[in-house]
């Protein structure tokens, strides 16, 4: 590739790290609920809004890298024809739908948070793992590195047959769990509260099934794509790339050690000072070729090859963790190089449990106790570090002027339920917690609130409007 070229696709990588992040929507919002069309006993209804909301799922950041996962399963190797694909592309959906049925089940009759799996580091390691393997087979690395019984194993797994299909559209259903809290919370209530399990199961195949629409789309029509051309591997460089990206963030957000490193990292640096440096990072990763080079092409290839994927790969995930900063950057402040921020923060009066503790439902009947004496209510924001959603409430809901202001009357207390156990599951099924995020009150008088509730991801104007009905 000549320079020119080169340079143009650095600086389209770089535009493309520091815009897009911005344009991907949030997805469904608190106010989608299909649980009271359930009870009402509109159920044609209520299955038509949980697959509405898993069409709407589909296009929020958990999904979008998704996409790189079905194309390697029937776009990155050669489709017999249309059949072919429908029948590869329906495993892969039913595989995502078997496990969000039996995950919402297991989450519905436990009490414990759709998705809570993912705060487990064996869990998330396995997903990891899967998706790093998958990243190998788009960059076409597998004879490289691992034994001739382990590619063919790989190349099976990857799609070569239904049962392959089936086995990602499995691993999807995990990987799609951070962004599911808004529909399912009211879903999984209802599961609970009728008991009946087969009913369940089947919404939550229908919201699998909303959420498999575009993989449907993509699996069946991608057949018409030409399927040579130096443009192909330069597509499946950059699906690598995200794939290796999507492994990382997941391990950062069950492991605290490395996501409070990243984390320590970008709120030295700041918002926009990270989105620069990432941007800058990408461009240069292009540029040393982790896209026109390959990894078969010797070992100078290789090695440009490895370290442009790696700086790609680390710009992706600064650009991802700049999004939740604020202001100039504390090392800037510190050089004199910037102001520190005057506005206004929102003020949590507890973080619980504690970094590095367990949760004490001791310190949490203290708050409330406290709470009651200075007769304030309060607002439990019970969050988790995998959850979407969560963060979006932190990045855009929390810092706004009014939210702020309501929130002064409140005691405002955060419940980290990243990683389960049995006091804070008992905090959960307390409060009645089906999904994450879920907002709930008390009010001044100590009175846990059944209504008003939020859940899942809501504007800052609405969410004042929720905080005015509590007294």
């Amino acid at each position: 590739m000549d320079t020119k070229k080169k340079v143009g696709l650095a600086a389209v990588m770089a535009l493309g790290v520091a815009v897009i992040p911005w344009l991907v929507p949030t997805g469904p919002s608190a106010g989608l609920d299909a649980a009271r069309f359930l009870e009402s006993g509109s159920l044609a209804l209520g299955a038509a809004v949980v697959f509405a909301g898993g069409l709407l799922t589909a296009m929020t950041p958990c999904v979008y890298p998704l996409i790189p996962i079905t194309v390697s399963v029937f776009g990155a190797r050669q489709a017999e024809g249309r059949g072919k694909a429908l029948l590869l592309t329906s495993a892969y959906i039913v595989g995502m739908g078997v496990v969000f049925s039996a995950l919402g089940v297991l989450a519905a009759k436990t009490g414990q948070a759709f998705g809570s799996l993912l705060g487990s580091p064996v869990v998330v390691t396995g997903l990891a793992v899967f998706l790093l393997a998958l990243a190998c087979s788009m960059f076409g690395a597998f004879e490289l590195a691992l034994p001739s019984a382990v590619q063919e194993r790989l190349t099976t797994v990857g799609g070569s047959g239904v049962t392959g299909a089936f086995l990602m559209g499995s691993v999807s259903g995990f990987l799609a769990a951070p962004c599911t809290g808004p529909v399912l919370t009211g879903l999984l209530a209802f599961v609970a509260k009728s008991q009946s399990t087969g009913l369940g199961a089947a919404l939550l195949f229908v919201y699998a099934l909303g959420i498999g629409v575009p993989f449907f789309l993509i699996g069946v029509f991608t057949v018409r794509l030409p399927r040579s051309g130096v443009w192909m591997e330069w597509v499946k460089s950059v699906l690598g790339i995200v794939l290796v990206a999507l492994a990382f963030n997941y391990l950062k957000d069950a492991f605290p050690a490395v996501g409070g490193a990243l984390k320590g990292v970008l709120a030295q640096v700041g918002q926009t000072p990270g989105t620069v440096l990432a941007a800058g990072l990408a461009g240069l990763g292009v540029v040393l070729g982790a896209i026109h080079l390959s990894f078969k092409e010797g070992p100078r290839d290789f090695t440009f090859k490895t370290f442009g994927v790696s700086l790609v790969v680390l710009a992706l995930v600064l650009r991802g963790g700049a999004l939740d900063e604020k202001g100039a950057g504390e090392l800037w402040v510190k050089l004199g190089w910037a102001e520190p921020a005057r506005a206004p923060t929102f003020a949590w009066s507890a973080v619980l449990p504690a970094h590095g503790q367990e949760f004490s439902p001791e310190a949490f009947e203290q708050l409330l106790v406290r709470a009651r004496s200075e007769g304030k209510p309060v607002m439990i924001d019970f969050f988790a570090d995998w959850c979407a959603a969560c963060k979006e409430l932190d990045r855009e809901t929390y810092p706004a002027g009014e939210v702020i202001s309501e929130s002064e009357r409140f005691l405002n207390v955060k419940v980290d339920a990243t990683r389960a156990s049995d006091a804070l599951d008992a905090l959960m099924e307390r409060f009645e917690v089906e999904g994450l995020p879920t907002v709930a009150f008390v009010s001044s008088k100590g009175e846990s609130l059944r209504a008003p509730r939020v859940t899942g991801f809501l504007k800052a104007r609405p969410f004042v409007e929720e905080m005015k009905k509590v007294d």
